[in-house]
């Protein structure tokens, strides 16, 4: 047994030593899919019919339905949603429905997992922001289960972290403790990795595992590679992005907190006249 373990050990160490004499750089394209599933209590919206929710979640669903295009080399990456049409918005009967928290199609993260850091353009609200900070550290506990993902042979690796419940939309139009502190749950997220593509980078800000990512599983987020190319004959060009108001990870929740409650009192219905009612769905981790 411990021959086997120094024969794949071996083996790694001789794939990561012959990328990083080259050049290494590549293309892979992610799918992105969300599972989304709309229950609200029809006796405090009366608007809000089975198959108006039933639209609600396949439009929701589409939305999430994106592919995105990760351009790497051993340091640094570009995570940028491919471009398409505009998704479709969701409303009828009076009613209209406001998704928040859903990023835009010009978004670019560059990330670098040298230094550790990253810079994030986001277009939020038709203000351009740049959100500069350090990578979040993953405690990944690497397992030993292992399958394939194309030609890439590839082994399962997880970390648990803390995220907000669900929101139960149930409640919407019944009073709410706005400024409550949300209740947390514990999450494993799943993550397959393939030591054949010797980057520690992936999706979003999935890193840090001895082997380009190509899968994650992440609550209802589901992202799969579904094409890599190796030094592609095209030129790559890496460039982190410099435009945009500078802020911190925290500074820009808190401006994003601070829009949403703004939005959300602007819409929000006055009491005793229904018409133009809305419904706030905000989609997180």
């Amino acid at each position: 047994m411990k021959t086997v373990i120094r024969v794949v050990v071996l083996s790694l160490a001789l794939v990561f030593s012959s990328a990083s004499a080259q050049d290494f750089k590549g293309v892979a394209t992610y799918k992105t899919q969300r599972a989304v599933d709309i229950k609200i209590d029809s006796s405090s919206n009366p608007n809000m019919t089975s198959d108006l929710q039933k639209q609600m979640s396949e439009m929701l669903k589409k939305q999430f339905q994106k592919t995105y295009t990760l351009t790497f080399d051993k340091e640094s990456s570009i995570y940028k949603e491919d471009e398409s049409l505009a998704p479709p918005q969701v409303g009828g009967n009076g009613m209209q429905v406001m998704t928040i928290g859903i990023g835009g199609g010009s978004d670019i993260l560059y990330k670098n997992t040298k230094t550790n850091t990253y810079s994030e353009k986001k277009d939020t609200m038709g203000k351009i922001f740049l959100v500069k900070d350090d990578l979040e550290s993953i405690d990944w506990q690497l397992g030993s289960e292992t399958k394939y993902i194309g030609n890439y042979q590839c082994f399962k690796a997880t970390f648990t972290k803390m995220v907000p419940k669900p929101v139960d939309l149930k409640t919407f139009g019944k009073s709410q403790e706005e400024d409550k502190e949300p209740e947390l749950e514990e999450r494993t997220v799943t993550a397959w990795y393939t030591p054949q593509i010797p980057v520690n980078n992936g999706p979003a800000k999935y890193q840090g595992l001895p082997g380009l990512i190509l899968e994650v599983h992440d609550g209802k987020l589901n992202i799969v590679c579904s094409k890599i190319v190796i030094n592609p004959e095209d030129a790559i060009d890496i460039k982190e992005p410099t435009k945009g108001k500078k802020v911190n990870q925290a500074e820009y929740e808190k401006i994003m907190d601070a829009k949403q409650k703004e939005m959300l009192e602007r819409f929000k219905p006055q009491r005793g006249n229904r018409d133009g009612e809305s419904i706030h769905i905000r989609i997180g981790g």
